[in-house]
């Protein structure tokens, strides 16, 4: 449901009444075998072909596996693939494990892997991270082994097909599951689905046929909590082991509590404010130039983020292969912006709307934003959208100012870039601002297509200028992934992509 901004947190007076009402501290009780996980969004689709948002991909990566894993340390090694084999520029073969169980009995063959390669292509959310396989050449060898080519050279495929949306589907309970498989996923991995309470939580239980290691707990509940600082305090109390995205306000309270453990890393993603380049003003790159000269980004980042990641230079993050890191930023000169609005006709301004979610940060960007373009004339609304909503709305190009994030999973320039500025990906599956430039695709569409690292280097390095010149975005953070654990969690690493893996998670005794 859309509503205007209005407050943002309740009173820690009602927050603590709440919890005193609702539950009394307790202490993680050593050798318990469920793991409670808070996070701050709830899934949109236990099917990783409808939707691509980071909070269902939390989930996925417990119920499902993908040919390929890539590890925290960004490797690829083998998952559900055995092995495999490059027969020519467009043809891999991959062999697949044998005796592998899927979670309602049926074994994993190669017709499960077609099927599921098949209906990536076909979808809507995530049919761009497959997009370059040719459908036709999707073949079965035998039971144990798919053989697959691409329409031309694809230099990241290895990479894409370890993306978690990439999981390998029972095509059995895809079909018995119809509209519903959703809600009642069935896959590979170390759990198997229980239940899911909208809004409130989900619950997985170990696999115990699962064909590798077993995972060391009996159970993991995913508690839906979005208010920062309530998953704070359920970590505190005891009504959560572990919480993901912890605000930056309460990182140093985090690490001060002797009981806790704080966990941070850099991450791959990245927030940016998007514009509606087709809608005007928005469709004049001389506005977007004016907002971004407009915004102290930096101040921004600094007054929101408290330290935690830095300002972003770009669409990529650092360790991302192919980001530009020499890109020159938007300094704020609010006289420059007024020349530029000025020349674009709009010298006494114009009203606007800037859309964000609940988050925390995203909401104190949009009102630090709305002040500063008051300043050059921009009186700026700020509307907050309902998660799933937010998603469908942006996708639909209903918007006029939006603030987003993107993880680029594959830690690979074509995934960060690609879907997010490719006039083909326009909408769904990424490229919310609507952007085109015949020069940048042409520029990633041979990122994607050479083999030759240099070029691939150099296409993306040109295409980032382009981007940054035309200003699609106000490139706003790169991240880090901040989570807490009581400090009787043992076994918790995170992925550089925010969905981590949770089967070798345990409890000191």
């Amino acid at each position: 449901m859309m509503k205007k901004k209005s407050a943002i947190l309740l009173s820690l007076g009602i927050i603590f009444g709440l919890l005193v009402a609702g539950c009394a501290p307790s202490t993680p009780t050593p050798g318990k075998d469920s793991l409670v996980v808070a996070m701050g969004g709830n899934p949109v689709t236990l099917d990783p072909h409808g939707s691509n948002d980071q909070a269902s991909s939390r989930v996925h990566r417990q119920i499902y596996e993908t040919l390929i894993y890539q590890t925290e340390g960004l490797d690829l090694v083998p998952a559900l693939a055995t092995s495999w084999t490059q027969i020519d520029d467009l043809t891999f073969e991959f062999k697949l494990k044998a005796g592998v169980t899927f979670h309602n009995g049926e074994p994993l063959t190669a017709s499960d892997v077609k099927f599921t390669l098949e209906r990536a292509l076909a979808s809507a959310f995530i049919g761009h991270i497959v997009g370059p396989l040719d459908k036709e050449s999707i073949t079965v060898v035998d039971d144990l082994t798919i053989r697959l080519a691409t329409t031309r050279p694809f230099a990241p495929l290895l990479t894409h097909l370890a993306h978690p949306a990439m999981a390998i589907l029972n095509e059995k309970a895809v079909t018995e599951g119809g509209e519903d498989y959703g809600t009642n996923p069935v896959g590979t991995g170390p759990f198997k689905f229980v239940s899911w309470d909208f809004d409130e939580k989900v619950t997985l239980e170990r696999f115990d046929d699962y064909h590798a290691t077993k995972a060391l707990l009996r159970e993991i509940v995913f508690r839906i909590i979005p208010d920062n600082t309530v998953r704070t305090i359920e970590l505190e109390t005891g009504g959560a082991d572990i919480i993901f995205d912890i605000q930056p306000a309460d990182v140093s309270r985090v690490d001060a509590d002797p009981t806790l453990t704080l966990v941070r890393d850099a991450n791959l993603s990245v927030t940016y404010i998007g514009f509606n380049v087709e809608k005007a003003p928005f469709n004049d790159v001389r506005v977007r130039q004016a907002i971004n000269l407009a915004i102290d980004m930096e101040a921004v980042v600094n007054t929101v983020y408290a330290g935690v990641g830095s300002p972003a230079k770009g669409p990529l993050g650092p360790n991302v292969f192919g980001a530009n890191m020499d890109l020159e930023g938007w300094d704020r000169d609010v006289d420059a912006a007024k020349a530029l609005l000025a020349d674009a006709g709009y010298a006494d301004g114009f009203t606007t709307t800037l859309w964000t979610n609940d988050n925390l940060q995203r909401v104190q960007i949009a009102e630090i934003v709305q002040n500063q373009l008051a300043a050059v004339g921009i009186t700026v609304e700020i509307v907050e959208v309902e998660w799933s909503k937010y998603l469908a709305d942006t996708a639909a190009g209903l918007h006029d100012m939006f603030i987003l994030g993107w993880t680029t999973v594959t830690a690979d320039a074509d995934y960060g870039l690609f879907a997010l500025f490719h006039s083909s990906a326009k909408g769904t599956p990424g490229n919310r601002t609507f952007y085109a430039n015949a020069r940048v695709d042409e520029l990633l569409d041979l990122g994607r297509t050479t083999t030759d690292q240099a070029a691939r280097l150099a296409a993306y390095k040109e295409a980032q200028e382009i981007i940054r010149d035309e200003a699609p975005w106000v490139f706003t953070w790169t991240g880090e992934n901040i989570s807490g654990t009581h400090s009787s969690v043992r076994g918790f690493l995170q992925h550089p992509a925010g969905h981590h893996r949770l089967d070798k998670v345990s409890f000191s005794e």
